[in-house]
């Protein structure tokens, strides 16, 4: 499991390619912020990615050796970490760094030992599901009939339930900071 420095509970959504995992995400976030909870997400990419561009005063600090380079506006800071020669970081270290909020959910990174929606799609790449193999799946959303589970099974569409049931199974219920909405 996820060790304690994680800033808060913490939910994965989990799934094969083009299950749905970024669209998912994207509405839970959406309807959980709307029910006042503070949400912070992680996303796993296997492919090398890069937030700045070429020319830019930060991208110059970067490829002049420095190991972090924050930008920071009114509107929204970020900080980018150089690996160079490190190896990636784990999951809980990443979780160590983000800020205070109410709920941490973290798409992709399946083989984590963490409490996770498994999504199944039919028209996804297939691959084996996951549940049989993952003890921490605790739920199943698709789009189509799940046979022979005893887990929850939503349908994809079902983004309240859903919503609900993580903050369940996460410990948080009723509403924060001021929203007019509940919890299932």
């Amino acid at each position: 499991m996820i060790d304690k420095s994680a800033p808060a509970p913490v939910f994965g959504i989990a799934g094969w390619k083009n299950s749905g995992k970024t669209t998912m995400t994207e509405r839970l976030v959406a309807a959980i912020t709307a029910r006042g909870f503070r949400v912070a997400t992680v996303k796993h990419a296997h492919h090398a990615f890069d937030i700045d561009h070429e020319g830019t005063d930060s991208h110059r600090h970067r490829t002049a050796g420095a190991v972090e380079t924050a930008l920071v506006s009114g509107r929204r800071w970020a900080v980018m970490h150089e690996l160079r020669d490190e190896a990636e970081p784990s999951l809980t270290e990443i979780l160590a760094r983000l800020s205070p909020c109410d709920l941490v959910l973290v798409e992709g990174y399946k083989r984590e030992p963490l409490p996770k929606l498994e999504l199944r799609r039919s028209s996804a790449t297939r691959g084996e599901p996951l549940s049989p193999g993952d003890p921490h799946v605790v739920a199943i959303a698709s789009d189509s009939a799940v046979a022979d589970t005893a887990l929850p099974v939503y349908h994809l569409d079902d983004i309240d339930g859903i919503a609900g049931f993580i903050l369940t199974t996460c410990g948080l219920s009723g509403t924060r900071h001021g929203s007019d909405q509940t919890t299932a």
